[in-house]
């Protein structure tokens, strides 16, 4: 969190409210210095009246916190590289720990009982290994992560696979229900 820019923030709301720092403060029930420390990025609000803060500044904690910005519309970006970085970390476990460990077995067993799946057997043919890619970016998107469609063209060689995750993607960017 940047104490500055929420402070920057609480500043600008209570000034549009045509409040001082004391008149602030007296609803508040705290001293204006501790306002003071707010605007001054010194100190942030604390939790027990964060609330009563955004009540009478008209705003939301979340959107305070973030200084003025709403942190849902900051999706983060998902790399496909690091995607298919992490399916390559799977099979390397098996390789590092030996593919009868416990910790080895136990983490195929849960995804192929998790997704009714052979995830060995889907890893080990291209077509599936790219289906795979495509299920994780996908569910990205859903849990509001973004992908840059430039790099999953590149990475892609099933079009209509790429299609589908572009769909997903423009979906998500106009806040529907997918």
């Amino acid at each position: 969190m940047d104490n500055l820019k929420i402070g920057q923030y609480i500043q600008h709301l209570r000034k549009a409210s045509g409040m001082t720092q004391k008149e602030l403060a007296d609803r508040l029930n705290i001293s204006f210095q501790a306002v003071s420390k707010w605007e001054n990025g010194d100190a942030l609000p604390d939790t027990g009246i964060l609330l009563d803060l955004c009540d009478v500044l008209d705003t939301t904690a979340d959107k305070l916190l973030n200084g003025g910005s709403f942190a849902v519309r900051e999706r983060r970006l998902m790399r496909v590289e690091d995607v298919i970085r992490g399916f390559s970390c799977m099979e390397e476990i098996g390789k590092c720990f030996g593919e009868d460990c416990t910790f080895y077995t136990g983490m195929i067993e849960g995804i192929n009982e998790k997704m009714n799946i052979d995830l060995l057997t889907y890893l080990g043919d291209p077509k599936t290994r790219e289906v795979m890619y495509a299920e994780v970016l996908i569910q990205g998107i859903m849990s509001g992560r973004t992908v840059d469609m430039e790099e999953v063209e590149a990475v892609f060689t099933n079009r209509k696979m790429a299609e589908t995750i572009r769909r997903y993607l423009m979906k998500a960017e106009e806040g529907k229900s997918l």
